[in-house]
Parts: structure tokens; sequence; C-alpha cells
């Protein structure tokens, strides 16, 4: 016996020195933990790809090894096989599918212990063709139903289909009438029309991964019989299953498509439960979208037209995946104590729970109970270290967890956890020394005071976990004090020495006050210490520490000082009151008092709104008294706004004024038939404070209309038409449902009235036609407001027109008049009012060229009674024919007798030449050679003469008969712009200008430049005078 209980100590001083070792190293060692794992695969049959990669990585120290299970068997990875390790990933070389199509899983092991990968699934993706043999042709009376069966050729994975018409790539749309399965690829069409005729073919396409391919089927030939027009109720074809599985957060699809003649519509509802905001409805397809447990229950989707209804209906049963509600982590455990670890999942159906250590099997057996998701060791042992996994598992998937378990066993040891070598403590204070060695089992401690053995009295704390704590601290405290640990690993021990200094008191503490909002304030606090240690201030509010740093400027120290911790608060809101506290410490103690700071403000918020007794102009409103924020509430106010309006206006109650301890009031003049929401404000001496939270939102009863519609006019139309119009009456104003206006009106001197009623409140005319009525008829007319509760007041009377006819008489006596070669004046006699059927607007005036219809003429219009008209833009030397016609607002009149005019010839083109002038005294004479006129120009009357003394003021008009003119000049007289143009019945021909410069009284001659094809300066200097001429075409 003995030699084997020193065989036993010897193995555990082992384990105790590799443990310890390991944890002194620099890189802890560590059981592989999968950084990544292999992944469900699909491999299409026939890719260009030659090799399957499954990814597999851990992280461990020392560095992991890998090895592959196939289907639960291990692989053997031999040198000429068509398998290879590359790191820790598993390449398979040609994939073949009769050979390769399997489970896989990744096994990763260290000396710490082995662990295993989720399994992922190999599996091979194909689409074979269509079978070669010719469909059937199909005929169907026209207006009757179709289906068209798809029957794809073997596949995996799953299918999109879409179906051809003809020729390729005419794809039938997917629309209301015509349906495309997507769970078995038959096409439906639900009437079959004349357009459907023709060839069908179903195209199928297998998406897998980075590859896409499709087939399509031989084609089906579709003919039809003579039409059935007759209509017929739905009957549903395409019908989703009585039972469809799904799994949480994928998208469930449901199809229904009906036969019928309308088409029929498709609505869905789900029996047993409220709609999903995640439904995608679109008509055939019923789409949820990540579903979940509460979108299981009974759907059903109903065919519907004018014949009648079809209905069908199925359950949608949700499962999921198992998912870890609660895993086990990394543990260090001392040896001989006990451990519980514990896995939970959720899943539908319930998942299992088994457990793995170093990717085997655990089960029950001595010091270890397997039950369920429970795992628990008895006085573990160093064997018990090693790599555990907890695996959750249901028809649908499976889960791992991992963690390492590492039993420790150790000799008491204080090199990290020493005691401290020197204790400070406060006199009269406390001290807590603690002793932490590293030790497994749990050391046994004991506390000396030099060779005094510490035992708990009523000075002397040692606690259960080994902490000395020492009370009422005097001078003869102070010396060495030594924790000593043993466990049956071996004994060892720390040392400190306590030194005992002067305690800290607060000599000036701060004093409770009383302020306002928006007030400062300074919080005294002053203290003592032992002036071998540094003393620090902290305050606190309600015991929430306060950060100076992030309190918007409201608190900053008041003195730099160290035995002053003054606070000063500035600008004080109403979070500030509360209970403050200041904290005067040391390392070795501190010392604390408080002081209470209210703040006075406008009062909080009012709380629980309530709205009752709901007329049609006015409610009854309670609420709950909120904070009075220590000022007495002096009264309320009561907001409101309506849909129309974001807007809170103040609103007058019954009383008019709410006194501060009331909790009901009456809000009157209120809208009917108006939705409103309310909110309480209550004030004080300081102001008003926040508002309540919105009152649920109503609505006033109805009532009848109080105000008359505004706008009442109209006038216009066709013959024998009456137009009445208003402005639509707003929604603030109508009161009630059923809101419509009615109109009375009767000719102007008669007695009865005629009523009629115009629903609808956005209506905004009413046309009254009648035979009798003669155009431009005064009528009187009236227009009143109802709604369900009864009829308005009546508006104003006012008087509105029937629709007018076109002038009856034209105008006469029209003269044109030749003005310039390019514009006329035409005058004319207006047309008696008696002749009016209507309102004068005023004349048209028509003028076209001779040789040319009427039809082209062109036309200016005259507004109001004006009689006669400026024409513009008209050719010189041409013949108009003119007439004249008034208008109103149903048309124009007759025309005038036509009058005739002939433009003027245009006036010479060429500009004055040899422009010379002459200085004399006060005077400057200027000539020119004269104009003469050819054969198609208009003849020379004079000559008008622009003179501007600079580019800033104002010019001069002059006018001359000759070919020369005196101009006076003041005697400060430098330079002068001119313009010289000829003048005539054919207006102003093209300008000369010149720029006449004084230098002496002398001058000289300009050459012309007249012939110049382009303007262009001439300078001349004599030694008396410089002239510059700029030839241009600018008009006066």
């Amino acid at each position: 016996m003995g030699g084997t209980a020193g065989l036993i100590h010897t193995s555990l001083a082992v384990g105790t020195f590799l443990v310890w070792c390991q944890a002194q190293s620099g890189m802890r060692s560590y059981g592989p933990v999968f950084e990544e794992q292999p992944s469900h695969t699909l491999f299409p049959e026939g890719s260009a790809e030659e090799k399957v990669t499954l990814a597999c990585r851990a992280r461990a120290n020392p560095p992991a090894t890998y090895r592959w299970k196939m289907n639960g068997t291990e692989l053997k990875l031999e040198p000429d096989s068509r398998y290879r390790l590359v790191a820790g990933d598993l390449v398979i070389s040609n994939p073949v599918k009769a050979k390769d199509s399997g489970s896989y899983q990744c096994v990763a092991s260290n000396s710490r212990g082995t662990v295993v990968s989720r399994e992922a699934s190999l599996r091979f993706g194909f689409l074979q063709e269509f079978s070669a043999e010719e469909r059937d042709p199909v005929k169907i009376t026209e207006g009757w139903g179709v289906m068209f069966t798809c029957s794809p050729p073997p596949h995996y994975p799953g299918l999109s289909y879409r179906w051809l018409l003809n020729e390729f790539p005419n794809f039938i749309p997917a629309d209301g009438r015509r349906f495309i399965s997507q769970t078995t690829g038959n096409l439906y069409i639900a009437k079959t029309e004349a357009s459907d005729l023709g060839n069908y073919s179903c195209f199928a396409t297998s998406h897998m991964d980075f590859i896409t391919k499709s087939v399509f089927s031989k084609f089906s030939r579709l003919s039809l019989a003579a039409e059935d027009a007759r209509q017929f109720p739905p009957s549903i074809k395409a019908k989703f299953p009585a039972d469809t599985y799904a799994l949480t957060g994928q998208v469930v699809t449901l199809e229904c498509f009906a036969f019928g003649n309308p088409v029929p519509r498709i609505k869905w509802r789900k029996l047993d439960g409220p709609q999903s905001s995640k439904w995608i409805g679109s008509e055939p397809l019923l789409q949820i979208q990540q579903a979940g447990f509460e979108d299981e229950g009974t759907y059903e989707c109903e065919a519907e037209n004018s014949k009648g209804r079809d209905t069908h209906q199925g359950r949608i049963i949700i499962h999921a995946q198992p998912d870890w509600l609660d895993v086990i982590s990394d543990t260090e455990a001392d040896i001989g104590s006990d451990l519980r670890w514990s896995c939970v999942a959720s899943g539908k159906p319930r998942p299992t729970v088994r457990w793995l250590r170093d990717g085997q099997p655990l089960t029950s057996q001595n010091r270890i109970e397997v039950s369920g998701g429970e795992l628990r060791f008895s006085k573990l042992v160093l064997e018990d270290s090693g790599m555990y996994q907890c695996v959750a598992e249901n028809k649908h998937g499976t889960v791992y967890a991992s963690a390492e378990l590492t039993v420790q066993a150790l000799a008491p040891d204080f090199r990290l956890n020493p005691v401290k070598r020197l204790i400070p403590a406060a006199r009269s204070g406390k001290v807590i020394i603690p002793c932490q060695p590293r030790a497994a089992p749990k050391a046994t401690v004991l506390w000396t005071k030099g060779t005094e053995l510490l035992v708990n009295s009523s000075r002397v704390t040692i606690t259960a976990d080994g902490t000395l704590i020492l009370q009422n601290i005097s001078k003869s405290d102070e010396g060495k004090y030594t924790c000593f640990a043993e466990n049956f690993m071996g004994k060892a021990n720390s040392t400190g020495i306590l030194s005992v200094r002067d305690a800290t008191k607060i000599t000036l503490a701060p004093s409770s006050a009383d302020i306002n909002v928006g007030e400062n304030l300074t919080l005294q606090c002053h203290a003592s210490h032992d002036p071998t240690m540094d003393l620090t201030f902290t305050w606190s509010l309600d015991d929430f520490p306060i950060d100076f740093d992030k309190s918007e400027g409201h608190y900053r120290r008041a003195s730099a000082k160290e035995a002053i911790g003054d606070l000063s608060i500035s600008n004080a809101q109403l979070r500030h009151s509360g209970r403050y506290t200041c904290t005067a410490q040391t390392v070795v103690d501190s010392a604390s008092e408080s002081a209470t700071l209210t703040v006075r403000g406008p009062p909080g918020p009012p709380g629980g709104v309530v709205v009752r007794d709901i007329g049609d102009t006015s409610v009854q409103l309670s609420w709950s008294r909120g904070f009075d924020n220590h000022s007495p509430i002096a009264r309320y106010l009561i907001e409101a706004r309506t849909l129309l309006s974001n807007q809170w206006k103040q609103m007058r109650t019954n009383p008019v004024n709410i006194e501060g301890n009331a909790e009901t009031a009456q809000v009157v003049n209120l809208i009917p038939w108006m939705d409103y929401e309310f909110r309480v404000l209550a004030s004080n001496i300081l102001g008003i404070g926040e508002p309540s939270l919105p009152s649920s939102k109503i609505r006033t009863k109805e009532a009848a209309p109080t105000v008359a519609p505004s706008g009442l006019g109209g006038g216009g139309g066709a013959p024998n038409e009456l137009i009445i119009t208003w402005t639509p009456t707003l929604r603030d104003y109508q009161n009630g449902e059923g809101f419509g206006y009615i109109v009375s009106f009767r000719r102007k001197g008669s007695q009865a009235w005629l009523r009629a009623r115009v629903p609808h409140a956005e209506s905004l005319h009413f046309v009254y036609r009648n035979e009798s009525i003669a155009p431009y008829t005064p009528f009187e007319v009236k227009i009143r407001a109802y709604n369900n509760k009864g009829e308005g007041p009546e508006s104003l009377t006012a008087i509105v027109y029937s629709a007018e006819e076109e002038p009856k008489a034209a105008p006469y006596r029209v003269i044109a008049k030749s003005v310039l070669s390019s514009e006329m004046d035409v005058s004319w006699e207006p047309v008696e009012q008696g002749e009016m059927t209507g309102v004068l607007l005023g004349y048209e005036i028509r003028y076209w060229k001779d040789g040319d219809k009427e039809e082209a003429a062109d036309r200016v219009r005259t507004a109001g009674l004006v009689t006669s008209a400026h024409v513009t833009g008209l050719n010189p030397n041409t013949d108009y024919h003119v007439s004249v016609r008034a208008y109103n607002r149903a048309g124009t009149g007759p025309p005038s007798p036509a009058t005739n005019v002939t433009t003027a010839r245009p006036p010479p083109k060429r500009p004055p030449g040899n422009i010379s002038w002459t200085f004399s005294g006060s005077t400057v004479s200027i000539k020119w050679d004269p104009v003469v006129a050819k054969a198609d120009e208009s003849a020379v009357t004079g000559y008008k003469m622009l003179y501007r003394q600079d580019s800033h003021s104002a010019p001069t008009l002059y006018l001359a008969s000759k070919s020369q003119i005196d101009i006076p000049i003041p005697e400060d007289f430098t330079h002068a712009f001119v313009q010289i143009r000829v003048t005539g019945p054919g207006g102003d021909g093209t300008p000369a200008e010149v720029h006449i410069l004084r230098n002496s009284g002398t001058s000289m001659m300009v050459e012309d430049s007249g012939m110049r094809p382009v303007p262009h300066v001439v300078v001349v200097t004599t030694n008396s005078l410089l002239m510059v001429a700029l030839i241009s075409s600018l008009e006066l």
C-alpha cells in the first residue's frame, strides 16, 4: 500500500509540474478549436472542375493533426489515392457519384485532445434530357381551361420552369390567366383564347452553384374548337398540399390556380390567426418570408368570379433545426472537485443531446453520469482532462459545441498573488488583506502576526476564502502579517507589513440648498487627511458618480487646492435635484458627507389624458397630476391638433381658467366630425411645463353644416347651359358624412326657385341644361351645404349669366392706314351693346396679303372697348386686306367688310456719308451728303440726328430738312457722339455714327463710310484736330 501511495504522489507531482510549466510558458497549450468546418457541397455531374475541396481548419497549440471520416468510417489517405490532405482540407480528385456521395466529418487532434467537426454531405447534381417521345396534341373548346403536363426528366436538385410558345425565346408571361407551377412544372390556362393557339414546350432549368443547365421538352400542339361563350364558376386545379412542412427562416410558397370564365381572382386568408406582415401575395402564389412558428396554421385559397367561388385548404407546419440555448465553455477545475456541465438546445422536433470525449461517445461510468444534456463528474482526476463535445440533433440537422476540461493539481504558490508587501491602513478604520495563493485542491489558510496565531475575534475576521479583515485599527496593530497555505501537494507562505496612518475626515460638509432652474450654486466640501498620502474628491448624485467630462458644462470643480473639493453647479436643471455626496478618499480610507439640492422649475407633464363625453363641439378631458417640481401648479392649458394639421393650438375651455388643483375640464368650440388629439400643460410661477403625451385620437360627433359654401359664381359653357361654380368646402366645415351641396337658381325676375342636389364634397360646379335658356340670361343663384345630419345656412344671392353666343353684329367703318413700311393703324366703329349676347371681350383684326386666302390671315386681338389697333411686322410695299370682328367667351362674330391698305416702300438703306463739322464759338455745324432714294425705296423727307454729350448722358433728337444742322455746344465741350439717318414715309433708314473730338476750330472731312460693307474706324490726325468716325448699324 505504501508503494502505491508513493507512486500516486509522484504522478500528481509530475502532473503539477507540467501544469505549472504550461501556465508559466509564453504560449499556453490548448486543444483544437475549429475555425472552419466542412459545408454541404453540390458537385455538378459533367463539370469541368476536376476536384472537390472540403474545408477544415482548427486553432490549437501544439498544432492539430487531421483525419477524415466518410459515412462514419475513417478514410485511408494513401499516396496514390484520389483523396489528399492539404493542411486540414480534404481534396477529392475526379469525384465519382457512386464512390464519393456521402457524409464527411473532419477529426482534429493534438496532445490536449480530439474534436470532430459537423457532418457535411457531398451530393452530385444532374439534369437529364426530356423524353424524345412526341407529345400528344391537345384540343379544347375556346373559353375552357386547359393544363399542359411538364413531366420533367430525372434531376437533382430542384428546377425552375418556364414554357415556350412556338419557338425560343418566346416565353409565356405570368399573368392572371396563365400560371406555371414551380412545384410540378405544369402550365395552366384558366380560360383559353384564340391567341393561345400554337405549340407548347416545357423549359426546365437547373441552378447548380457555378453551372446553369436548361432542357426543353417536345412541343405539344394546342387547337381550339368553336368558342363556348357561356360563363362558368371557378374550379381550382393547381392545389397546394394538405400539409406543407417548412423550417424556420425559410421562404414558404403555396400555389393555387383555378379555371373559370370570367378568369377567377385568387384570394388568400389564414383561418386560425391574423395575417402575417411577412406575406407576399401575388394572386396564384402566397409567399411567407422567413417563416416562424407564428406562421403555423390552416390557410385557405379562394378562387372567385361573377359565377361563383371555389376554395382549398391546407396546413403549414413549421419545424426548426437544433439551435443552442446554453453551451459548455473551457473550464479549469481542481483535482478532487465535482463538476456539472449542461447543454440546452431548441428545435422541432425536440433535439436529443449526446456527448463526446476526444471524439468518442461518452456514457455513464463510475464517477461520470450522462443524462441527456447534463454531464456530471464526481471527484475529478487528471485523466478527466480532455476535449468534450455535446451534440444536439433532430431529423433536420446537427449542431456541435466544444470545450476543454483541464484538471489541475498544484501545491500552494504565492508567486502570482503574494500578500501585499506594504499595507497602509487608517486609524480607527478597517483593512482587508487577501490571501490568494494558486493551489489545487484549495489550500487551508492560517494567519499570524509576528509569531502570534490569529483567530476570529471582535476585531479580527478570517473569511472562508482566507481573507484577513482587521477593524477599528490602532497603532498597536502595526507589524508583519503572514498567510500560511497548505494542501496535500505542499505548503507556502507570504508576508506583508501593516502601517497605520491618520484617518481622513470631512471638515466642512456641503449644505442642503433650494434654487430655481437656470441658477448657479456651489456645494462646499473640505477635508483633512494623513499628509503622507494623496487626497482625492469624488461627487455622486443619488449614488451615481458624476462624470465631469460628460456633464455638458453643468458641473465643475470650484478649487484646485488639495484639501478643498467644492462642486460648482451652473445653469441648474430639474434633473440636477437630488442627494449629493462628497467623498474624500486616500488609498487607505475615505469619508463622505451628503446634502440635498432642490431645483424648482415649471411643472412636469400631466399624465393619463382621457377623453370622454364626446359631443359634436365639445368633449370632457381628465388627467392625472404630474410633478410640480417643487413649485405649486397655478393653472392648466389644453391644446389640440387635428388630422389636417400637425400644429398644436390652445383650445377654449369651460371653465376658461383651469385652476392648478383641477384634474378635469370641458373643451369647447370644437369642429364637428373632426379627428382630434389633446394634450395638457401645467404652469406655475416659473413657467409652462412640458406637455403630456397626446390622448388617443377621437372624432367629434356629426352635426349639420354651419357655414355656407363660398366663391359662388359661374357662367360660360355651351349654348342653352347655365354653369354654376363654387369653392369646394374644406374638411374642417363638412361636419359629417354624406356631404354635398344644394344649388338654388331662377331666372332673374321670376318667382319659382329650382333646386339641385350635388353630392360629394369635392364637387365644384353644376350644369343646368334647358333648350329654353336664352343666351346670356341673368339668373339668381344661391347655395347651401348638406350632410347626413341636415342642411346648413344658405349663401347670399349671386347673379350668374347663362352661356353666351358669338357676337351677331360686325364692326363697321373700318379704316386701315399705312404708318411705316412694316406698320399700319386700324380703326373702326364698335358694335352696339344691344346687339351683344354676351360680354364683349374685345376685337380681332385679321389681315392677309393680296392674293392669299382669308383663312391664312394673321390675327391681332385687342382687349376691352378700344376701337383702334397698331399692327406691326408687315412686309414693305405690299397690298393687304383687313377685316375686324368682335369676340366674347363663346367665340368671334361676323367680319366687317374688308378694307385695303398698301404699306409704304422701305426707307433708303444707304446711311448719310461724308460727314464733316466745323466749330464756331458755341456752335458746331455738321454737314453730310444728301441721300437719294432708289426707285424701290420711299422718298427722303428729312433727317434725324441723335446727339449725346457722352455715353452716360441722355440723348437729344434733332430733326433737319436739309443735309446740314447747327447744334449749340457748351464752352467746355470736348467730344460728342452723333447718329444721323434719313426719315420718310417708309420709316427711318440705317444710321451713320461719328465721334466728334474738339481740339481747334478747323475740321476734317470723313471719308464716305456708307460704301463699307462692315463697321470700321478711321482715325485722321492734324495739328489741330483728332477725329474718329465709327460707322455702325445701330438703330435710333
